[in-house]
C-alpha cells in the first residue's frame, strides 16, 4: 500500500519525548490538522497517553453518522455491509480502519494543541463529528506506554519484535481510506450502487 503524504495545515509539539528512545516520533507533530484533498474533509492526528497516533475525519451535521456514537445504529439508504444479523449500521460495523472504529464525538472542550477538535477555514463549519481509531492495539508499538513497561516491570526489549509504531504517513493513509467510506455513506447513489454490485444476481425463471 502507498502511503500518502499530505501538507499539513497546523501541527502543535507539546510532548516530551526525550525519554522514548529513537523513533520517527521524535520529529512528528503531536497533533496535526490537514484536509484531504479527494473528499475535503477535515482530518486531525492526535497523540495519545500511550505515545501512539490516533486518526480521526470530521462529518458535518447531515451525515448519516453525525452524532451517532461508534458502537450505536444511525440510518443509511442501505447497509451495504452483509445481511448478517452481527452486521449493524454502526460506524464500527460500516467503516474499515486501522483497528477498527473507536471514537464518535463532537469537538471537546480542551486546549487547541491537544483537543480532538480542528481550526476551520474561513467559510468551514466548525460544527463537526469526529470518526476516530487509534493506533494502540496491542500489535501496535506505543512509545510511551512501552518504554515505561520496560523500564517499570522488567520487559525486555525483544518484547518490540512484530509490533510496529504507526507513523504520521500511515495514520495520514488510514484518514484518506476512513474519508472515502465516508463520503461513500452519505451518498444514497453510491451505497445503491455498491449494494448491486455485491448482490448476486438472480437467474431468470424457466418458462
Amino acid at each position: 500500500m502507498t502511503e500518502v503524504v499530505i501538507a499539513l495545515e497546523r501541527e502543535y509539539h507539546t510532548r516530551d519525548k526525550a525519554e522514548w528512545g529513537d523513533g520517527p516520533w521524535l520529529s512528528e507533530p503531536d497533533k496535526a490538522q490537514w484536509t484531504d484533498p479527494a473528499t475535503g474533509l477535515p482530518c486531525l492526528a492526535v497523540r495519545g497517553q500511550s505515545g501512539a497516533l490516533c486518526g480521526y475525519v470530521g462529518v458535518t451535521e447531515g451525515h448519516p453518522f453525525f452524532g451517532v456514537g461508534y458502537d450505536a445504529d444511525a440510518t443509511l439508504p442501505v447497509n451495504h455491509r452483509c445481511d448478517e444479523p452481527y452486521c449493524r449500521p454502526s460506524p464500527e460495523h460500516v467503516l474499515d480502519v486501522h483497528g477498527g472504529v473507536t471514537f464518535s464525538e463532537a469537538c471537546d472542550d480542551g486546549a487547541e494543541d491537544r483537543a480532538i477538535c480542528h481550526t476551520p477555514k474561513p467559510g468551514e463549519s466548525d460544527h463537526v463529528w469526529w470518526i476516530g481509531f487509534d493506533c494502540a492495539h496491542f500489535y501496535d508499538f506505543s512509545p510511551d506506554y512501552d518504554r515505561w513497561v520496560e523500564t517499570y516491570m522488567g520487559r525486555l526489549p525483544g518484547s518490540r519484535i512484530g509490533r510496529t509504531y504507526r507513523d504520521l504517513a500511515y495514520v495520514q493513509n488510514e484518514c484518506a481510506q476512513l474519508a472515502a467510506q465516508l463520503v461513500a455513506v452519505a451518498s444514497p447513489a453510491r451505497l445503491i450502487e455498491e449494494h448491486l454490485e455485491n448482490t448476486p444476481a438472480q437467474e431468470e425463471p424457466r418458462q
